[in-house]
């Protein structure tokens, strides 16, 4: 019986890992986030998303139809307690080339951000600008982080309620400063599966609460409320995704992307009669088939 377990663990397994794979695969190539000679800067922050992204380039590269380099960094930002030895010895075990950046920002942004408040925002800055000019040091073409479809999701809306913009994190993306390209090749995978992979994987995990600074409650928040949507509506997260991935610029309101101003009828167009107010719409929606929606463009 107990083998029984033991092959049917490892057939679960075995389905996630290439689920996983094809879903990194299809980001990379919907997006070209790798090209053929590529040396990609993957940083790991001892988290469960950027050992499992690690892990997956890993895999992928050994089949690939084209060469890449991959070198681990990780930024050592000497909080307290911080497990140094963690990700060296990791790594090494591995066999795969890393840097490991020492960078006092803790103590900076203790200076700076009041007792109790989050220090996320400001910590986060930091980071991204030292890894930036890392990049150019050991001359990566592409730095690839660890955000899943989950963080894109939560900081879609995010934007929206707390700072009035439609916009998420893009599985591709060049940097402000214009010297780097930023790629996230678990934009399709689920937080749910990168879960489950870490921990069939056993990663020695790193705490990312080391720094003791409140939980940013503002995306708490909204992962409530994505996690409560997606039990009772399985596969919402998934269709959000896909909503991004599909933008009707003359059905929003920004008029940088839409000429509104000039927009004229053609009184030269064939007429169409129009039978209904409204239209409907199939669609398919995971657990319940096929279900029709009115069309709320197409209603006057």
């Amino acid at each position: 019986m107990k083998e029984l377990h033991v092959r049917q663990d490892r057939l679960e397994f075995n389905k996630l890992q290439k689920r996983l794979r094809r879903l990194v695969g299809t980001a990379i190539v919907d997006y070209n986030m790798i090209e053929d000679g590529d040396k990609i800067m993957v940083c790991l922050s001892g988290g469960k998303d950027s050992y499992t992204m690690l892990d997956i380039l890993l895999s992928l590269q050994k089949t690939a139809p084209i060469n890449f380099e991959i070198v681990a960094v990780n930024m050592d930002q000497k909080q307290p307690g911080f497990p140094e030895h963690v990700l060296p010895e990791y790594l090494t075990a591995l066999g795969v080339p890393f840097h490991i950046i020492e960078k006092d920002t803790y103590s900076i942004v203790k200076e700076i951000i009041p007792e109790g408040k989050t220090t996320c925002g400001l910590c986060s800055r930091l980071r991204r600008g030292t890894l930036y000019s890392f990049a150019d040091e050991i001359g990566a073409t592409k730095i690839a982080l660890g955000h899943h479809r989950d963080d894109i999701i939560e900081t879609l809306f995010l934007n929206m309620f707390y700072g009035g913009k439609l916009k998420a994190m893009p599985p591709k993306l060049l940097a402000d400063n214009k010297r780097n390209i930023l790629i996230r090749p678990l934009a399709y995978c689920s937080e749910e599966d990168i879960i489950e992979f870490a921990e069939a994987k056993g990663f020695p995990i790193i705490p990312c609460n080391l720094c003791g600074s409140q939980e940013n409650l503002q995306r708490q928040v909204i992962k409530d409320m994505l996690h409560a949507w997606e039990k009772q509506y399985p596969g919402r997260t998934e269709t959000l995704f896909s909503a991004i991935k599909n933008v009707t610029p003359s059905q929003l309101a920004d008029t940088s992307l839409f000429n509104f101003t000039d927009l004229q009828a053609d009184k030269t167009a064939p007429i169409e009669a129009e039978s209904d107010a409204c239209a409907t719409v199939e669609t398919f929606v995971p657990n319940q088939g096929v279900v029709q929606f009115l069309d709320a463009s197409d209603i006057l």
